[in-house]
């Protein structure tokens, strides 16, 4: 069978060897209730160890988007699992609950174990940064559908919390203060825009060194991961009565923060009241945006 499955371009070995690889950073994201799961058919995860009076699951799932193209480009695939994680989490989050576990799947053209390996760090990394378990997941080798040197990368989180603390926005009244956080860069969305600008239209090349990015190569400023909030707003959530939360993706400011509002509400934002990365000046300059 195994030989069968190599003439139609899967390798069992690599896939053998990728669960190998992978088994020490699944372990560095054990918290407490997740189970020992790596090669059973289910994730397992014992919720009663939190001591919720009515608790409610919140999930969300995500994926990276055509951000993976500049990490082909850049043969880098250490942190693109930290941005599934994050798109995900933030998700989650922003509802007013705990992240406590996540699910990847990783679709690729061939199993190259050392870059699942890395591709999988990143998801360790990120887990480890949003204080929940990775519990399970899947990689499938999938040719003639993905390029031999292209994969895909999705997550799924789910997270808890008492149905007295999660945030809907129903709170949220007239003189409310709108508090930003600040992002790392562009995060995970929008790269179809950012590609053509840079890439196809300004013809830019991704390992090129710009000024206008301290020296840095211009890749590797797109592959900042996206920042996971769980660290410091479960910290505010200890201590203030936040009223709602919103996290901004690929609808900015106008489709995003709408979505923690009643209607008829609005807000307010002050432009020059944060500091703006260079990497948005960068795609505003060569794109006329």
């Amino acid at each position: 069978m195994a030989e069968q499955y190599e003439k139609a371009g899967v390798s069992l070995e690599a896939g053998y060897e990728s669960v190998r690889r992978i088994r020490s950073h699944v372990d560095r994201t054990k918290i407490m209730g997740a189970g020992d799961s790596i090669g059973a058919f289910g994730g397992l995860f014992d919720l009663s160890l939190y001591g919720m009076k009515e608790p409610v699951l919140v999930s969300g799932t995500d994926g990276v988007g055509t951000k993976l193209l500049i990490a082909f480009a850049m043969d880098k695939h250490d942190t693109i699992g930290i941005d599934a994680v994050a798109m995900c989490v933030n998700d989650v989050l922003v509802q007013g609950a705990r992240p406590l576990f996540f699910l990847d799947y990783i679709a690729v053209g061939k199993n190259y174990p050392e870059v699942i390996e890395q591709i999988v760090k990143g998801v360790a990394d990120g887990c480890v940064d949003a204080q929940c378990a990775l519990i399970g997941g899947e990689t499938a080798e999938m040719p003639d559908m993905y390029d031999v040197h292209h994969y895909d990368v999705a997550g799924f989180c789910v997270g808890a919390a008492d149905k007295k603390d999660i945030r809907t926005g129903d709170k949220i009244q007239d003189g409310d203060v709108l508090i930003g956080l600040p992002s790392t860069g562009v995060h995970s969305n929008g790269f179809s825009l950012v590609r053509k600008v840079l890439f196809k239209d300004a013809k830019l090349d991704p390992h090129q060194k710009m000024e206008e990015l301290n020296g840095r190569e211009l890749g590797d400023v797109l592959l900042e991961p996206t920042r996971i909030y769980v660290r410091p707003v479960l910290r505010v959530l200890e201590e203030v009565d936040v009223h709602g939360m919103s996290h901004i993706t690929g609808g900015g400011f106008f489709e995003n923060i709408p979505r923690m509002l009643k209607d008829g509400q609005g807000v307010r934002i002050e432009k020059d009241s944060f500091p703006r990365p260079a990497i948005f000046d960068v795609i505003s300059t060569y794109g006329g945006i």
